[in-house]
């Protein structure tokens, strides 16, 4: 990336911007990995320290680190993540780049060019007093460690912005699915598969049962999507498999939708006798109605047009984030205020640059408007 002449604000912004978010890069962050979160939430806080002039709090949960940057008492809640979907070594093959505009590397756009886009939007306060900042490193996991301190942050809130990447074109998001997860464990009886396989319980038949009726939970018509995802089973070749596991995966827009697969994911009985089930996990993230977002994106649309910004437009998605949970204990939330780009979980993930500062400024001039609304 190049630039010319005389020094512009803009472009200075852009440059630490991108400067701030290849160093988020390059500390490889994948959510499973203790050590690398630690590591990553040590850079984090240094960069956060650098841009806003404290130091955060640092919350260990379970060995999991999270950062929280309070400015007076708590009005506005802004939320992050530094954990990423992308194992250690995935940066030999997929290094950080900026060609043409377009930046790539492991996490920039779900979702570290969001936090470094918070990091400098909160700095250009000229007064931050209401805010926190809260940057969680299990949100690809469930925020199984988090989701109490994001929900407890959350009730003490007016707004909560949440900076996961834009939908597609930039869109907001104001909608979003809630999510569940199970785990579905068969056991059998092993025997010998030539000599007596009569004697054994075959699990891999069972979970092909139990995979066909969790599949026909699905309501295409109501939106709820029921998909059984990994699955394995037995131990070798000749062997009747005495146990099986499978994932689960569930998406619904409504609260009653999740508690119908849910009761019937936890009524699945055998088909073979002698086999066993035992159901593990359950519903994750509530639904984010539009009913909890679309009053800020009127705000947030109104804010880019008095600014010259480009026409805001919003989605509703599929995918969760921690805006479940702050739409959940009942406090407005605006999410996808994070990076335009695409390419979420997948090699082709990238980040339009010239998109990086409106989208900053965004942040910032709906920040200053909704602690305004606090002091008037």
């Amino acid at each position: 990336m190049t630039t010319s002449g005389p020094a512009d604000p803009s472009t200075a912004t852009l440059d630490a911007l991108v400067a701030d978010l290849r160093e988020l890069v390059e500390c490889e962050s994948p959510s499973d990995d203790h050590a690398a979160i630690e590591r990553s939430a040590d850079l984090v806080a240094w960069l956060g320290a650098r841009r806003l002039g404290i130091a955060p709090e640092r919350i260990v949960l379970d060995g999991v680190h999270h950062l929280r940057w309070r400015f007076g008492g708590p009005r506005v809640l802004v939320l992050a993540h530094h954990d990423t979907v992308w194992p250690i070594g995935t940066l030999t093959r997929h290094p950080f780049s900026v060609t043409d505009g377009i930046l790539r590397g492991p996490g920039c756009f779900d979702m570290l060019a969001g936090l470094a886009m918070a990091l400098h939007a909160i700095a250009g306060l000229a007064d931050r007093t209401g805010v926190t900042l809260l940057v969680t490193g299990d949100e690809e996991l469930g925020a199984g460690t988090s989701r109490g301190l994001i929900e407890d942050e959350a009730r003490q809130a007016s707004a909560a912005l949440v900076l996961e990447a834009s939908a597609e074109a930039g869109a907001l998001k104001t909608a979003r699915k809630g999510t569940s997860h199970y785990e579905i464990d068969i056991v059998g009886r092993a025997a010998h598969a030539g000599l007596e396989p009569e004697k054994g319980v075959n699990a891999a038949v069972e979970q092909a049962h139990q995979i066909l009726a969790i599949a026909g939970l699905d309501a295409p018509a109501a939106g709820t999507t029921v998909t059984p995802t990994a699955a394995r089973a037995g131990t070798t070749r000749n062997t009747v498999p005495a146990s099986a596991r499978f994932s689960v995966d569930v998406r619904a827009w409504t609260s009653e939708e999740q508690d119908r697969v849910d009761t019937a994911i936890r009524a699945l009985r055998p088909v073979l006798p002698d086999a066993r089930i035992q159901v593990n996990g359950g519903i994750n993230r509530p639904p984010l109605p539009e009913s909890a977002s679309l009053p800020l994106y009127e705000r947030a649309r109104k804010i880019a047009g008095r600014l010259g910004l480009p026409e805001l437009t919003h989605a509703a998605v599929g995918g969760g984030s921690d805006g479940n949970f702050t739409a959940g204990v009942g406090t407005q939330t605006l999410d996808g205020l994070g990076a335009v780009g695409g390419g979420a979980h997948a090699e082709h993930e990238h980040v339009l640059v010239d998109r990086l500062v409106d989208r900053t400024v965004l942040l910032r001039g709906l920040l200053e408007e909704l602690l305004g609304d606090e002091v008037r």
